[in-house]
């Protein structure tokens, strides 16, 4: 399959869907990352240069902290995406669907020693065609993944009612499908929206006016609307 799905299920049940991204983004992005650690080396030694010796030491520590902290720093605190990733809108998450934390990115990236050996990170791509998840040493060492960035989609436009918990495990279709079905509702007429409704009341426990009030909380509680 050309898109691969890490599917995963959060603690309240909701199903999260995340599209993998393989090793052409990933490669791109990296490339990215390494041109803007080049030019910043490139800007430094000019300057640290006029220092003699102790510039050069200087240098040859900046050079140490952007190799191995550059992109620990932006997965951390920048949404999980350094420059590179960014503009190929990819991120790193964990497994479970969260946020990388410090520990995790700082295992990932230490871990490129390994994934370059025995050269121009052979081993790290031989890793990432392997797995299923297309994830290198590091990532697999730090339960880390790379995926598209997902644009949230804001549900403004549901009818107003007071959350409720759908009473049964949906899954991420049968979600879409029920919020997608009461952001339609006011281009339906009333008799067509309780006609709808009522053909859901294996899920509302209720028909009518009553079950498509509580068919809309579960709508809105999905939405994110608590």
């Amino acid at each position: 399959m050309l898109d691969s799905l890490l599917v995963v299920e959060t603690p309240e049940g909701v199903t999260l869907s995340l599209r993998l991204a393989g090793v052409v983004p990933r490669g791109v992005a990296f490339g990215i990352d390494l041109l803007i650690r080049l030019a910043i080396c490139y800007g430094l030694i000019q300057f640290l240069a006029v220092l003699g010796q102790s510039g050069m030491g200087l240098f040859m520590l900046v050079v140490f902290l952007l190799e191995w902290f550059y992109p620990v720093l932006f997965e951390v605190y920048a949404d999980g995406s350094t420059p590179g990733k960014r503009s190929m809108g990819i991120m790193v998450v964990e497994t479970s669907g969260l946020p990388v934390g410090f520990q995790a990115s700082l295992v990932r990236n230490l871990l490129r020693a390994a994934d370059f050996l025995p050269f121009a990170y052979g081993l790290g791509l031989f890793s990432m065609l392997k797995t299923s998840h297309y994830q290198r040493l590091g990532d697999l060492a730090a339960g880390t993944v790379v995926v598209w960035r997902q644009t949230a989609r804001p549900y403004t436009d549901l009818p107003e009612a007071p959350p409720v918990e759908p009473p049964l495990r949906l899954t991420l279709d049968e979600q879409l499908s029920l919020v997608t079905f009461v952001e339609r509702l006011p281009q339906l007429s009333p008799q067509r929206q309780l006609e709808l409704a009522d053909l859901l009341q294996p899920l509302s426990g209720a028909r009518g006016q009553r079950g498509l009030l509580r068919l809309i909380g579960m709508a809105n509680y999905l939405a994110g609307k608590r």
